[in-house]
């Protein structure tokens, strides 16, 4: 492996970019909290040593050399990512109909379902399988075994991913007094609902690889 150090620092800066997984955690950390935001980043930790795994044993380079495969992979991920952002704005409609007993039994429905959310929202990314697939070799010497340095950068992202999201949720629910307020929820959930539905349409459209 080469430049171990430069890689860390560049997962650094790719990792605190935000993209529809930061968009799922903000979203359930203020609706939810705490907890909520932890099992979606959990969800998207999972997600990533899975990718991690499939780029170890070659599965992610058939996705991303099959036109089909990867086509498949990107509309199911482009229609999930607008089916949450469309929940999600639905939800600020509903929120103001429903009664204090009905939003309780709601917000622990989210509670459960955010696990899924944050894994979902990664796993049927196929832009992540394209990122471990071409960013990775970079750091690996040439023509030497990929097996262990892959493995080594894989967990190295999904920690670093996981410190992350540990920071930027106790960051959120450090300042819940103001998020919560229900105008704020409402505002953040329309952000949210209308970046994930953004996210959605463009990964739809992106061009299919060869």
């Amino acid at each position: 492996m080469e430049n171990y150090y430069l890689f860390v620092l560049m997962c650094i800066f790719l990792i605190i970019l935000p993209g529809p997984d930061t968009a799922i955690a903000t979203k359930n950390t203020v609706t939810v909290g705490r907890i909520g935001g932890l099992k979606t980043a959990l969800g998207n930790c999972c997600a990533l040593l899975i990718h991690t795994s499939a780029a170890v044993l070659g599965l992610s380079a058939i996705i991303v050399k099959s036109a089909l495969l990867f086509s498949v992979f990107k509309y199911v991920g482009a229609v999930y990512l607008i089916y949450l952002g469309v929940k999600t704005l639905w939800s600020m409609k509903k929120k103001e109909e429903a009664a204090s007993v009905a939003m309780n039994t709601k917000s622990q429905f989210v509670n459960t379902s955010c696990f899924k959310q944050g894994f979902l929202t990664n796993i049927l990314n196929p832009k992540v399988a394209v990122f471990f697939l071409t960013f990775l070799p970079q750091f690996v010497d040439s023509g030497s075994n990929t097996f262990l340095p892959f493995l080594i950068m894989g967990i190295t992202y999904t920690v670093l991913t996981a410190v992350w999201f540990l920071l930027y949720i106790y960051l959120i629910n450090q300042i819940s007094v103001f998020m919560k307020k229900p105008k704020t929820q409402n505002i953040i959930e329309g952000i949210t609902g209308t970046i994930l539905i953004g996210f959605g349409i463009k990964l739809a459209l992106e061009k299919t690889h060869n």
